[in-house]
């Protein structure tokens, strides 16, 4: 989890919530995935990477496809090493924002109660609605972005890493009974 949580996740009382991260704690390491993370084994038959166009990071009609989501699996086919490396960014949150994943991991899953709303799974081309990325290396960028993007820095190393930030919705208890409500987004 990133280490700004334990600052800004729910310690303003009023103006943030609680987050389902635990600051530094990894929640994908593919070293302790290894059989699945290498071989892609059994997602290669998973629906999601047998039919063209089903879990894409991009599109192939706009003529900006990146790659598949599945299988989530550490090799991809992509000249790019900046969207390479955001196509597996986007498959390891995809795993470790759902519960019941076929990887090992620990998962970074909020659980809804009165007041509380977490955020859904990560999913691509959703916007900013769902997710963000901010790139930490090779520079460090000031914004966030939602893949795929424009500008991306290229890494003389290849070696890239983003933070994950997600929207979290709650509402400070004041006594009273929370009923529902309703999100117009």
């Amino acid at each position: 989890g990133h280490p700004a949580t334990s600052l800004i996740g729910g310690q303003i009382p009023g103006y943030s919530c609680n987050s389902a991260a635990t600051p530094l704690l990894p929640y994908f390491l593919s070293t302790l995935d290894t059989l699945v993370w290498r071989t892609g084994v059994p997602e290669l038959a998973y629906p999601e990477a047998l039919i063209p166009g089903k879990r894409e990071v991009g599109s192939q009609d706009s003529k900006n496809m990146w790659g598949n989501v599945y299988p989530r699996s550490g090799f991809i086919t992509q000249q790019d090493d900046y969207k390479a490396g955001a196509v597996i960014a986007q498959r390891v949150a995809d795993i470790i924002t759902r519960s019941g994943q076929v990887h090992v991991y620990q998962p970074l899953v909020g659980h809804r109660s009165p007041g509380y709303w977490p955020p859904e799974p990560v999913s691509e081309n959703t916007g900013t609605k769902n997710h963000k990325w901010q790139r930490l290396s090779p520079s460090l960028s000031q914004s966030c972005v939602v893949f795929p993007d424009t500008g991306g820095h290229v890494a003389e190393d290849g070696n890239y890493a983003w933070a994950l930030w997600q929207p979290y919705s709650c509402c400070k208890r004041r006594g009273q009974t929370f009923l529902y409500s309703t999100d117009f987004s």
